[in-house]
């Protein structure tokens, strides 16, 4: 009795009763368990193959610039067939190309031109299954649970992403300079997509198209389309636009900059750099949990969160380049991870709530595309800027932040933003 009146009240536990979602996360957690060694692999083996950073920048470039560019026709094709097909077509493809990879590794034929190679068709297979990934989980979780179901996927992929990295860093180490263990990372890599088919195939829903599309519209008509809807709809926009400058200004800063600052000021250098990724990542995973967990705050309270957290954001960033101690710059990182993770699942379930079925995979492809796609030019940008002046590139970065929140306080949209989550604000 005490289990059931519980699965009633907690949301997250009425997710995880759900045996869809249940498959969905298992998959997806082994599939990110993987990637995480893969991430480690391939530039450890570009590095050995050449011991050239030029040559791992062309592969990591070859992956990351198709990925970003075939986003919107992957939200487009996402949109015609099903997120469960699209990600079922993703795992098998991308199990071929690992198996192959590896296979090179381990019998020594591997070169480089296999790995731009490798690289380059990761990117583009990547561009059709992150839409279709960012669609799946309201085909399966009911509407008044969705912010709970996206707070578990995404406190998933953190954990992985924080415990990943070392583990293959261990494995591969292990093997001294043998490129043995770069293969045998590979091979798990291929061996977790393999795991997610399964899963995938066998989730019940998810299979069905995202309600309607026009069969006769062309795929670019198609995003075109979307695009319209996004622009027709001005607190999505508003919504969109404040997401991606802030996400432009902070994420440049935050990966160039951190890694300069442990380096040039702080005593513990290395070990300072790691300390401070991990105080991120660590309060992103709490910002899922605690927004997954606790109610959704609505109307003029909800306006006034997210602003002050977007303030905050900027106020930490600018502290940044002026304060010279490693623990206080642990906590001011772990607690605006912390709001980056809370804030982040509110406005990101709010969106899929807010599309209508049928477009969502362009909609969601639109935000990924317009924030990752920007990374690079923030991080070119960012790297600029410290070289002449660290302590400017937080301190200008910050007050553009700054600057975002004050345009979008005083947008009409914002008020109406807060009522539309007064409006959806999940059952309790």
């Amino acid at each position: 009795m005490t289990t059931h009146t519980t699965s009633q009240k907690n949301p997250m536990a009425r997710v995880m009763s759900l045996r869809d979602f249940r498959l969905l996360l298992a998959g997806t957690a082994t599939s990110l368990l993987g990637d995480q060694f893969a991430l480690i692999a391939t530039p450890w083996l570009t590095l050995q193959l050449t011991g050239d950073p030029v040559a791992l920048g062309t592969v990591l470039a070859l992956e990351g610039i198709p990925r970003a560019l075939f986003m919107l026709i992957g939200g487009a094709i996402t949109d015609r067939l099903s997120p469960r097909r699209i990600m079922l077509i993703a795992d098998f493809i991308r199990l071929f190309l690992t198996g192959l990879m590896a296979g090179a590794v381990l019998t020594g034929a591997v070169q480089i031109w296999m790995l731009y190679a490798f690289g380059l068709a990761f990117g583009l297979v990547a561009g059709f299954a992150v839409p279709a990934e960012n669609s799946i989980v309201p085909m399966i979780v009911k509407e008044q649970d969705l912010q709970a179901g996206n707070s578990i996927m995404m406190g998933i992929t953190q954990l992985i992403g924080f415990v990943g990295p070392t583990l293959a860093g261990i494995m591969i180490g292990g093997f001294s300079n043998s490129s043995f263990g770069v293969g045998l990372a590979l091979a798990i890599d291929a061996v977790t997509f393999a795991v997610s088919a399964a899963c995938l195939g066998l989730i019940r829903t998810g299979s069905q198209k995202q309600v309607t599309t026009d069969a006769k519209e062309s795929v670019w008509a198609s995003i075109l389309t979307g695009i319209k809807y996004l622009w027709s709809d001005s607190v999505l926009r508003m919504m969109v636009f404040v997401l991606t400058a802030v996400n432009f200004l902070l994420m440049g800063p935050l990966l160039v900059g951190i890694p300069v600052l442990a380096n040039q000021r702080l005593p513990e250098g290395a070990t300072a750099f790691g300390l401070l990724m991990s105080a991120f990542s660590g309060g992103s995973l709490i910002g899922y949990i605690l927004a997954g967990a606790l109610p959704r705050p609505s109307g003029t309270m909800m306006r006034i969160i997210m602003l002050a957290l977007l303030a905050a954001f900027g106020a930490v960033v600018a502290a940044l380049g002026v304060i010279t101690s490693t623990w206080v710059d642990f906590v001011l990182l772990f607690l605006i991870g912390l709001g980056n993770g809370y804030i982040g699942i509110i406005l990101f379930t709010w969106m899929q709530t807010r599309a209508p079925k049928e477009m969502l995979g362009r909609i969601m492809s639109i935000l990924m595309f317009s924030n990752t796609g920007l990374v690079p030019v923030s991080q070119a940008i960012s790297g600029m800027v410290s070289k002449w002046d660290l302590t400017f590139l937080f301190a200008i970065a910050g007050a553009l932040v700054l600057l975002v929140t004050l345009w979008a306080a005083l947008q009409p949209e914002m008020k109406l933003f807060s009522e539309s989550l007064t409006v959806a604000a999940p059952a309790e």
